[in-house]
């Protein structure tokens, strides 16, 4: 059996899917984004079975995205938490069938309590349908099952659109990469979008030379820093210069090399350097990896030296 051929047959079915969505995605989602913008409350996503798997998913990438949402189970609305719902939220039901029993048992509930209704359903004369403020359609033409029966074109499409719904929310908002940050605080997100330069710099013991050191003392200082360089600084502080430990090792191949020279002859006279220590830390990294260095030094605005970060420190805290 061609494996590969089967899997590529599912992805080409499914793409298809949400191509052919692109040709009906009409004025619902405009309506739908304007009804859920002035919102107060949050958007509570309901739906069972894979619908309510797919809904979850949808409920917490809005949630992360500036949205206010959760996800609410059917059949733990009829058993009291319907009141979960509040006179200010907005709710979101999903059935593919638009006929699920379970769904369809609290949809009188949340209409009586003139709670504005988005339905997701492949038809708006389904049950679902009949009870929307605003029905996005699912419509599928070939579910990828080789039976035409477990919902696989048809979740993959309910989970776009969501995200679709999302992304629309988010441009309407102006939602910037910092307001994402703030959602997110742990993990490589967190990671990535919060963690600042001034959060990882290395401050204190600084191997900090004078500008007119010589190369011995150069060398002492590499030793006790730890970071295979050193700084060299006027005596206001401020960075003239960098010598590595490669930097010394291209010195001692020289005929007239001499320990009593000053380091700053055989160090590099300006090298990468910030003087913004709110920068992000992934940011830094980039820098980093574009000048294919390992230690970037953090300056204030007057180039007077504030600290370091190296490679490796942005490697160990997760930072990529």
């Amino acid at each position: 059996m061609n494996y590969k051929s089967i899997a590529q047959e599912t992805l080409d079915i499914e793409a298809r899917t949400l191509l052919d969505a692109k040709e009906y995605v009409g004025e619902e989602f405009k309506e739908a984004v304007e009804m859920i913008l002035p919102c107060k409350g949050k958007l509570i996503v309901t739906g069972v079975g894979k619908s309510g798997l797919i809904g979850a998913k949808i409920a917490a990438t809005l949630a992360s995205t500036g949205t206010p949402s959760f996800f609410l189970h059917p059949t733990e609305a009829l058993h009291g938490d319907l009141g979960m719902i509040g006179q200010e939220d907005i709710v979101l039901a999903i059935s593919y069938s638009g006929e699920s029993e379970e769904l369809s048992s609290i949809l009188p509930h949340i209409k009586r309590f003139d709670i504005p209704l988005i339905g997701m359903s492949k038809s708006v004369e389904s049950t679902l349908g009949h009870y929307s403020d605003i029905h996005i359609p699912i419509i599928v033409e070939k579910e990828a099952c080789p039976l035409n029966v477990a919902p696989t074109s048809s979740t993959t499409l309910t989970l776009a659109l969501g995200d679709a719904l999302a992304i629309c929310l988010m441009r309407a908002r102006d939602f910037k990469k910092d307001d994402f940050a703030s959602l997110h605080p742990g993990g490589s997100l967190g990671k990535r979008l919060f963690v600042k330069v001034k959060d990882l710099m290395r401050t204190d013991h600084l191997p900090v030379i004078d500008r007119d050191a010589t190369m011995k003392e150069a060398i002492v200082a590499m030793s006790e820093g730890r970071l295979g360089t050193v700084l060299l600084a006027d005596k206001e502080g401020r960075l003239e210069a960098l010598l590595s430990d490669g930097d010394v090792r291209r010195a001692l191949l020289q005929s007239d090399f001499d320990l009593s020279h000053k380091a700053i002859e055989y160090a590099t006279k300006d090298p990468l350097y910030v003087d913004d220590d709110e920068i992000l830390a992934s940011d830094a990294l980039v820098l980093i990896e574009n000048k294919k260095i390992q230690l970037l030094v953090i300056t204030d605005k007057a180039k007077r030296i504030k600290g370091v970060l190296h490679l490796h420190t942005l490697i160990e805290k997760g930072i990529s």
